[in-house]
Order: structure tokens, then C-alpha cells, then sequence
């Protein structure tokens, strides 16, 4: 059909299918709004209406993802694009393929809730669902996961003071991920855990920078909400494995430190339960980034020379200060820098912005470097020393997890080297050699050897 047969003649245009999800995208700035509603039966799209508002390409487009999705399985429903959705109205221009691109996020949004709440896929060997950020360790990933594999990617934060572009998890990134998905040929799912995602993470971590401490969102966005939801939505769509491009292995049923060591992300897992865990593949394990990279340049992969993201997913582009100010009503709050003896020596911006180990930032120059020793957010102090003031051979611990008993190493911090450690003794940890920048609220990751045996929050 032509666009102004759909304009003409808009399918589904005011219908909301009787047990639907609906999923939306654009609105302000650019006016342009579609809403798509979609009703699964089992395996397929049962049924599904649209409406709209803004240019006449907006409400073309919301028919035409209908029309193309009516009657669809799920599955094959989830490869349809902005490409398929421009084709459908005859083709578009540059200047309205915006309207295409709206009604492909407000589809994937639909078939992702969807998919979530009421797919019943039959188990379909050789399907894997492959964690989709968009990047090139995670589509590496889904290259090695053959032609049979789904992609799936979260929808975790969106913020309009937050680049996007940058982050892993924004609506920017799902686009991203979803045109990676469609041209390696496989379909594609996205799941809104927007609300989960500012419950169970961000406003702990942002309770815990009010009360003092660092705590570890990545440890708990793994643990808590991010695997879980693919789990379950691996479940409904038949598929036997959970695939990600995370630098990790499995042996004995527990987790083991990749064979890259510089990009080992098993800290960042370590509060998986063996439960989930069986259920997830690392094909990059075994791998070496710049291996990883190669195969990316030689299937010709766009993201091959793309950057790693550096920063927490929604903090990219926005400074923690800034964030904890605007999420979290944690302002500038002037307060005193003291010594080691407790001794004013200064000013400083907040507790809430320092943690234990800091080096820059502090307001303090020349002489002997300074670091952050301790935080006081009930007084709104920071106590600062020299780096030998920092050492610690005892880590008191909370809420320890052990998959199995017996560790002899332990990691307290993301990109630390293991420390040797002996046993815990009134939940405290003691250390063969001293420690510096313990931080209160992050993760320890209790290790045996290369294998994660459990894991606690520092006290």
C-alpha cells in the first residue's frame, strides 16, 4: 500500500484490542505521538489497533506497523523496522522517516509487554535469547549464537539529561540494538523496565549516597532485576538459554573469572544465584577483546570500532553530582574537611558526593595527595589522610551469600586485583595484606581461587 492509502483508509486506527499492551513513543518535542496496542493468542499477534497524533506520516505509519503485524507469530512480528514499516507506505524520504521510526518503537514496546506477560511459545531447539545492548561485546555475542537466537534488549532508563547515545539502556540504545538485531537476521524483543529499574536500583543507590555509603548498582541491577526478566521472557519464548556478551565463565556451576582478565566482568555478576546461573551462556569468556573485535570486523558488524561504555548506564553524561542533586534532592551542602585528628582544614561540597579512596575532587591542593579516609552524613563530614591512612586488614561484612563454602581471596572493588583472605570470624574479614579504599556499601565478591563462591556488602 502507498502512504496515502493508509492515510485514507488508516488500519486499526482507534481500536484497542481487548486484553492489549500498548506501547507509545514520541510526544514532546517533536509532537508526533503513536500508540500501538497489541493482543497475543499463544504464539501470535491476535489482534492490534493503533492511534495517533501529529503529521500525517505519524498516523500512516501506526497503520502500517498494524497492518504488517496483524496476524503475525510474535516472532516473526519482532523483525519488523522502521525499513519494513517506510516499505509498507511505498518508501519515505529522509525527512519523514521519522514517522517509520516512532511506529517501530511503539510496536517493539507493545510486542515486548506483550511477550512478557502473555507469550507461550513451544521450547524450539536451538533458540537462545541473546542480552542486546547494542555494543559490540553483546552483539559479538549474538553473532555466536547462530540464526536461531532472538534478541532482546532493556529499556532501563530514560532522561533527557542523560546522553543516550551513550548508555546501554536508554530508548536510544533499543533502536540501536534493534537495527543490529535485524540485519544480523534475527528478531528482535525490547522490555520497558523503566520502573523496576528506578525502584530496585536507582533509588537505593541514591539512598545509599544520602546515608554515606557507595553502594554497587551493576551488582544489583544483575542480581535483582535485569537477568531475572530475560530469564522469565527466555522462558516464554521457548528458548533453553539466556545468552550475554559479559567477560565471565561458568565451571562446576559457579561462576569463573574470564580469560581476559582486564575486561573480567564476574564482579559485576557475583550475586547471581547458581539457579540463574545455569541457565546463562558466556560466549565471550574464552575470548580476548581485541579477538572480539576482529570478529566483529570480519563479519562486518558496524559496531566493530565502537567504544566501550565508561560510565554507569544513567549517569552517561551526567556527572554523579548533578544526578544525585536532580534524582535525589542531595544539593551542594557546605560542610567541614578534617584531618586525621579531626582537625578543620577546609570546606567541601557534601558528604554525599565523596567516597572512601578519593582522590580528586577534594579541594585540597599541593603537599602530601590526599584521599577520602572516611564519610560522615549525619554531620556532613569528610575526613581526609594520606594514602597510608586508608589500610585496612579487617573488612566487617553484611548480608553474606555463600554458594559453597571455603574461599581464600577476596575482591573489593570492580577492577581490584583479588586480595588474599582468610575465613569470616563475627563477620569480619580478615586479610593477609592491608587493603586501601574500602568502601562502605560496595560489593565483596568471596572467591576460591578463579571460581565466585559468594558474595556481602561492606559494613
Amino acid at each position: 500500500m502507498s502512504l496515502a492509502a493508509h492515510l485514507e483508509r488508516p488500519a486499526g486506527r482507534g481500536v484497542t484490542p481487548r486484553a492489549s499492551h500498548t506501547g507509545a513513543a514520541g510526544g514532546a518535542p517533536c509532537g508526533d505521538l503513536v500508540r500501538i496496542s497489541i493482543a497475543l493468542d499463544g504464539d501470535k499477534v491476535a489482534a492490534a489497533g493503533f492511534d495517533a497524533q501529529g503529521c500525517g506520516v505519524a498516523i500512516a505509519a501506526g497503520s502500517a506497523a498494524v497492518t504488517l503485524a496483524q496476524g503475525l507469530p510474535l516472532l516473526e512480528a519482532a523483525r519488523i523496522g522502521s525499513a519494513e514499516i517506510a516499505r509498507e507506505l511505498g518508501g519515505l524520504s529522509p525527512a519523514k522517516r521519522h514517522g517509520a521510526e516512532l511506529a517501530a518503537d511503539a510496536l517493539h514496546r507493545a510486542l515486548g509487554q506483550a511477550a512478557r506477560a502473555d507469550a507461550e511459545l513451544e521450547p524450539a531447539a536451538g533458540r537462545r535469547l541473546v542480552a542486546l545492548s547494542g555494543g559490540v561485546d553483546s552483539t559479538v555475542a549474538a553473532l555466536l549464537s547462530g540464526s536461531r537466537a532472538v534478541g532482546v534488549t532493556l529499556e532501563l532508563w530514560s532522561d533527557p539529561q542523560t546522553d543516550g547515545e551513550r548508555s546501554c539502556c536508554s530508548p536510544q540504545a533499543v533502536r540501536s540494538a534493534r537495527d543490529l538485531a535485524h540485519g544480523l537476521g534475527l528478531p528482535h524483543i525490547s522490555l520497558d523496565l523503566r520502573a523496576e529499574f528506578r525502584a530496585d536500583v536507582v533509588e537505593p543507590w541514591l539512598a545509599g549516597h544520602a546515608a554515606g555509603l557507595t553502594p554497587n548498582p551493576c551488582a544489583r541491577c544483575n542480581g535483582e532485576v535485569r537477568i531475572d526478566a530475560m530469564l522469565e521472557l527466555m522462558a516464554r519464548l521457548g528458548a533453553a538459554e539466556l545468552v550475554t556478551g559479559h567477560y565471565a565463565r561458568v565451571r562446576d556451576g559457579l561462576l569463573r573469572v574470564a580469560a581476559d582478565a582486564h575486561k573480567d566482568q564476574s564482579y559485576s555478576l557475583a550475586a547471581l544465584d547458581p539457579a540463574s546461573l545455569a541457565r546463562l551462556r558466556f560466549p565471550l569468556g574464552e575470548l580476548r577483546k581485541e579477538e572480539v573485535r576482529e570478529l566483529a570486523r570480519r563479519h562486518h558488524l558496524p559496531v566493530a570500532a565502537k567504544p566501550d561504555s565508561q560510565d554507569l548506564c544513567f549517569l552517561a553524561g551526567s556527572g554523579r553530582e548533578a544526578f544525585l542533586a536532580r534524582h535525589g534532592g542531595l544539593a551542594e551542602r557546605d560542610g567541614e574537611l578534617l584531618d586525621v585528628r579531626g582537625s578543620s582544614i577546609g570546606h567541601h561540597r557534601g558528604a554525599h558526593n565523596y567516597t572512601v579512596g578519593q582522590r580528586r575532587g577534594i579541594g585540597l591542593g599541593g603537599g602530601t595527595p590526599l584521599y577520602v579516609i572516611a564519610t560522615d552524613a549525619d554531620e556532613n563530614t569528610v575526613t581526609v589522610g594520606p594514602r597510608d591512612a586508608l589500610a585496612t586488614k579487617n573488612v566487617a561484612l553484611r548480608d553474606t551469600v555463600l554458594y559453597r563454602p571455603g574461599f581464600d581471596h577476596v575482591r573489593l572493588r570492580y577492577r581490584q586485583q583479588p586480595l588474599r583472605c582468610s575465613t569470616l570470624r563475627d563477620d569480619v574479614l580478615e586479610l593477609d595484606e592491608p587493603a586501601y579504599g574500602v568502601a562502605p556499601g560496595q560489593l565483596a565478591c568471596l572467591m576460591d581461587g578463579e571460581l565466585v563462591v559468594g558474595h556481602a556488602t561492606i559494613a
